[in-house]
């Protein structure tokens, strides 16, 4: 359905990215103020990421960790930094809210492969690399089907099956599936860290 990937989905991207920084603002200035006094008057996460062919862009997320590090300099464990508030923040995935302004921009889809890390370019293999064909999105099919709590291979199989299955049916179906898991906290974690443990290659 290349009309629906190429002009379609983009135009539903940004007009539900707008209509939703209108519905959610109030709740996005509070959670800034929370985060604020929390993180020592940071409150959102900015950085590079991949999205589509390989191009990096900045992406915004509520912050959801501290700084702090050991007495080496080097960042203390994820579970650590993670805040009361920050742990709520990320249960409930209200951390993604701010990615609407990447949809926005342009940058994300709503729904697409996560953007990961600019270091792991170079660590994917060729079927890997095909995750970039696409806009990366603030959910998808990866998200839907384990997020944090599967393998890194697994993931990287579900990316690009959507890659190659995109769809208006797929992505309405995505979308009652994220819905699910938020609401039951689903896959928030990997099972060995808070978060996900970082990609070392194949």
């Amino acid at each position: 359905m290349q009309w629906y990937r190429n002009i379609f989905k983009p135009v539903i991207d940004a007009g539900v990215a707008l209509v939703a920084l209108l519905l959610f603002s109030p709740v996005m200035v509070l959670l800034t103020l929370l985060l604020l006094i929390a993180n020592n008057g940071k409150a959102f996460f900015l950085q590079p990421r991949p999205g589509k062919d390989d191009r990096v862009f900045r992406v915004i997320k509520f912050k959801t960790m501290n700084d702090r590090r050991d007495s080496n300099g080097e960042f203390l464990p994820d579970d650590v930094r993670l805040t009361p508030v920050g742990k709520f923040i990320r249960k409930t995935s209200l951390d993604e809210l701010p990615q609407l302004i990447n949809v926005l921009k342009g940058d994300m889809s709503l729904i697409g492969p996560r953007p990961l890390l600019v270091d792991y370019l170079p660590l994917y293999d060729a079927i890997q690399q095909r995750r970039h064909e696409v806009r990366p999105g603030i959910t998808g099919w990866a998200q839907v089907n384990g997020r944090n709590a599967i393998s890194w291979k697994q993931k990287f199989e579900l990316d690009v099956w959507y890659v190659d299955h995109i769809s208006l049916g797929l992505d309405l179906k995505i979308i009652g599936m994220t819905l699910q898991k938020v609401i039951r906290s689903e896959g928030i974690s990997s099972a060995t860290t808070a978060t996900m443990e970082r990609f070392l290659g194949n």
